[in-house]
């Protein structure tokens, strides 16, 4: 039996965790059956009559005749209950169904039940009329159980129609869930809200059966934005992960077009897909603005005036309301049947119709393709059919290609941002122009990763073209220090003999465009398959490399590089913090490092007056594509400090590793140097929208003026500095460095805290399997033992494993035989344990799979 100990990195105590069952625990994701409609049933305000429209739906679904030979059964679920027990919504439905069915000449027979689940110590009291039942208990949430059932069985009549209807947790105050909730000590966290609802979803979705046709509606309290009892608004609470389809009921009183329309937003701007609104006729005709607001895409359904007196039980009220119910009850099915049919379309379309980026179509089946119905914060919410169709949660464990870091939070924050600047600004030109976005984006740019070195933000949309505006600064400062710039007069024309070059590291990778990719190495991406122009302009360096195995960090060096005099400690370290230290600065590594860049530049085979090394690039600590590698910082170092004193701009490509990627703000801070230029992208939206930066010092500035135009740096994209770019960049560089909406960040150090399990990422470092690790900030990297063909980029050796972990429910890609876990800024170390534990048990089956292939 296999355990470990893992320390928390809160607690900072010692935990003795049985993997085998904490991974079985960890895998259950949350998922939605999709085997019968669930709808969510909304409301603009409070008491606008929810429970009417919930209680004609199972009117509709259970009394009418039907069009099938299967049998129908409603389930009524209302997860938050104030006022209870003299205000319960389930049993209103219950009680209300019960009287129809006895009134009306149904053809079915039925069956109804109402049960509480879970109160708070005060509501079952009142329910219970004493305390004894709940004498001696603690304060917080009871389990209730509480169910009451009635049965009406027509002569002659066989088939029994089922009414379910559930409260799953209940407040004796009549007030808002979160105010019911702290005043009866009987808080309910979101995630147990959600679980419990999940719980009786998959339990409708075990007892069905073919011959049952089910329908199910859950019911929230108050209005859209009400809080929950935690305190988080409703429509942020059950968007994690369900993003169930909606009704609204709206507001048909005076005044009620806008509330309406106000919760209609709220909605769709946490991405709720709401398929019809229903209003109460007060006599005001608001449908009809209504219906132009929404442009006919969502019918509006309205429901005969309620009357005041209710000495009838609304009865006559129901049977009035017939046609609009059933019509609903259409509507809502219908739009069920077309959702189901899309997305078991989705994956056979996308191998039809789509060319997926770094993928070879002939090894993606049909069967493979992942269907993503949405995200909510680090999960796509994934359709899947395993005998019942169902959507389920994937951790997004490559943080969707390195650009995404939100949480649900922030995501609705950010869509809230960029829908208010799309409607202030839509897109604007941006030379010679400025408004708030851009500017508060670069400011924010320049107090942040480019604090102390740099002045100037220029942007563009995409990290490749970043790096091609990089180059093309640092080629100009170059020459303009090193007076290669010629008279501009003559059709700015330059002598074509003058050529300039990058220094680089082998390993590196900078983008797609054909301009990056000359100022990296040969590799699988440059190759005459990819890339025909590629010559490859620049000088490559071999560069040293730091990883973990066997539980500790080594430094391997390139050939041409090993000193015999070399030192045990300056080639293994005990921590990874070490690595880091600057004291590294007087070891004889450094020399040794200087050297070796030295004597690589004079022997640069066309150094001559016309062919110069005009800027360095690097990606500073860790090298990406290249595999996940972690280039030894102090290399990076001497190797910035070389060029500085041979006049050679440097450039680093943070288009990766910059916005806590690797745990500090910029990468540089981890580095311990600064650069002259430096390209950002990707996280800087938080991933939602592509934008780029290329930051500049003055002195790079400078060598672009002068009288001419021609002097300007004349590079630009239609979409430079657009509006919603920078929106969502200031939004989220901000939300990232403040503790108090980043709880990662430790106060006052510019650092986030240790997210990866310390003792975890040792036991998997000394797995049989794994070659070596890298931990560092949001990036955990491994690369599998393998020989030959399973090498390297091209090799599939990984597949099978990271097969099994989406079916765990973590969704990663390859880098051949090295492969990932990519968490964001904000994601907790409790997260980052699971996945961790998750890959650990893939590990050994996945090791034991492959012995016993020997």
């Amino acid at each position: 039996m296999l355990f470990l100990h893992l320390r928390s990195s809160r607690h900072h105590s010692h935990l003795r965790i049985h993997i085998k069952f904490l991974s079985t625990i960890s895998s259950q994701h949350l998922h939605l059956p999709l085997s019968f409609p669930t709808y969510m049933i909304w409301g603009s305000n409070t008491s606008l009559g929810k429970t009417l429209i919930s209680t004609g739906l199972a009117s509709s679904f259970l009394l009418s005749p039907r069009t099938t030979n299967k049998t129908p059964k409603f389930v009524y679920l209302k997860p938050i209950q104030t006022g209870f027990p003299s205000d319960s919504d389930s049993h209103f439905v219950f009680s209300k169904l019960s009287s129809l069915a006895s009134l009306r000449s149904s053809p079915l027979s039925l069956s109804a039940s109402n049960s509480v689940l879970n109160s708070s110590l005060s509501a079952a009291s009142s329910l219970f009329g004493d305390d004894s039942k709940t004498k001696g208990r603690n304060l917080g949430i009871y389990n209730l159980n509480f169910t009451e059932e009635n049965r009406f069985v027509k002569d002659g009549v066989n088939v029994v129609s089922e009414l379910v209807c559930e409260t799953l947790y209940a407040w004796k105050e009549a007030v808002s869930p979160h105010l019911a909730a702290e005043k009866e000590n009987g808080v309910v966290e979101d995630s147990l809200v959600l679980e419990t609802l999940e719980k009786c979803l998959r339990k409708e979705e075990d007892r069905k059966v073919e011959e049952m046709d089910v329908f199910c509606v859950v019911e929230t309290a108050g209005g859209v934005a009400s809080p929950g009892p935690s305190g988080t608004l409703q429509c942020d609470l059950y968007r994690r992960p369900f993003r169930l389809p909606g009704v609204l009921m709206g507001d048909g009183r005076l005044g009620g077009i806008s509330g309406t329309i106000s919760a209609y937003e709220s909605l769709k701007l946490r991405g709720y897909d709401i398929v019809a609104v229903v209003l109460e006729d007060h006599g005001l005709v608001n449908e009809v603005p209504l219906l132009s607001y929404l442009r006919n895409r969502v019918p509006v359904i309205v429901l005969p005036p309620v009357p005041q007196d209710m000495s009838n039980d609304l009865v006559e009220w129901f049977g009035d309301s017939d046609e609009a119910f059933n019509s609903l009850k259409e509507i809502m099915i219908s739009a069920f049947s077309e959702r189901i049919l899309r997305l078991n379309d989705m994956a056979k379309k996308a191998v039809h119709t789509l060319w997926w980026p770094f993928t070879q179509h002939k090894l993606v089946p049909e069967e493979a393709v992942t269907v993503i119905d949405s995200r909510c914060g680090e999960n796509f919410a994934i359709y899947k059919v395993q005998g019942n169709q169902f959507i389920t949660q994937q951790f997004d464990g490559c943080a969707s290609w390195w650009t995404q870091g939100p949480d649900a939070t922030l995501q609705t924050e950010l869509a809230r941002e960029m829908g208010y600047t799309a409607a202030r600004y839509g897109h604007v030109m941006f030379p010679e122009n400025v408004y708030e976005p851009a500017l508060e984006c670069a400011e924010l740019l320049l107090e942040g990763v480019g604090k102390g070195w740099a002045s100037r933000t220029y942007y563009s949309d995409n990290g490749s073209t970043a790096i091609e505006i990089a180059l093309k600064m640092a080629f100009r400062k170059f020459s303009f220090d090193n007076g290669l710039l010629l008279d501009f007069s003559n059709n700015n024309r330059t002598d074509k003999s003058v050529q300039l070059k990058v220094l680089a590291l082998k390993g590196s990778y900078h983008g797609d465009t054909l301009g990056a990719m000359e100022a990296q190495a040969p590799s699988s991406y440059t190759g005459f398959l990819q890339q025909p122009w590629y010559t490859g302009r620049g000088l490559f360096l071999d560069p040293p490399t730091v990883s973990m195995s066997n539980n500790k960090w080594n430094l391997s060096l390139p050939e041409g590089m090993h000193c015999e005099n070399m030192i045990k400690k300056d080639m293994n370290f005990s921590t990874r913090d070490e690595i880091f230290d600057k004291s590294r600065d007087k070891s004889d590594l450094t020399g040794v490092y200087s050297s070796y860049i030295s004597q690589k530049l004079l022997q640069y085979p066309g150094l001559k007056e016309s062919i110069h090394v005009g800027a360095l690039i690097i990606e500073p600590v860790i090298q990406g594509a290249g595999g996940m590698l972690m280039i030894d910082p102090l290399f990076q170092r001497v190797l910035v400090s070389e060029c500085r004193s041979r006049n050679i701009p440097v450039i680093f490509d943070e288009v990766f590793t910059g916005f806590w990627r690797l745990g500090t703000e910029s990468a540089a801070e981890l580095l311990g140097c600064l650069p002259d230029i430096a390209c950002f992208a990707k996280l800087m939206t938080g991933g939602v929208i592509p934008l780029a930066a290329t930051l500049a010092s003055d002195a790079v500035f400078d060598s672009f003026l002068g009288e001419s135009k021609l002097k300007a740096l004349l590079h630009g994209h239609s979409y430079s500095a657009h509006a919603m770019g920078c929106s969502a960049a200031a939004t989220s560089i901000k939300w990232f460095k403040d503790p108090q909406t980043n709880h990662n960040i430790i106060s006052g150090r510019r650092l986030l805290r240790e997210l990866w399990n310390a003792e975890l990422v040792q036991q998997i470092s000394s797995h049989p399997s794994v070659e070596r690790v890298i931990a560092l900030g949001t990036l955990f990297a491994l690369e599998l033992r393998a020989e030959g063909h399973n090498v390297g980029y091209a090799s599939l050796y990984a597949r099978s494993l990271l097969q099994k972990l989406r079916e765990d429910g973590v969704y990663m890609r390859p880098l051949g035989n090295v492969i990932y876990l990519m968490c964001g800024p904000c994601t907790s170390p409790e997260i980052c344990t699971s996945l961790l534990i998750k890959l650990y048990t893939r590990l050994e089956e996945f090791s034991q799979v492959q012995q016993a292939s020997c």
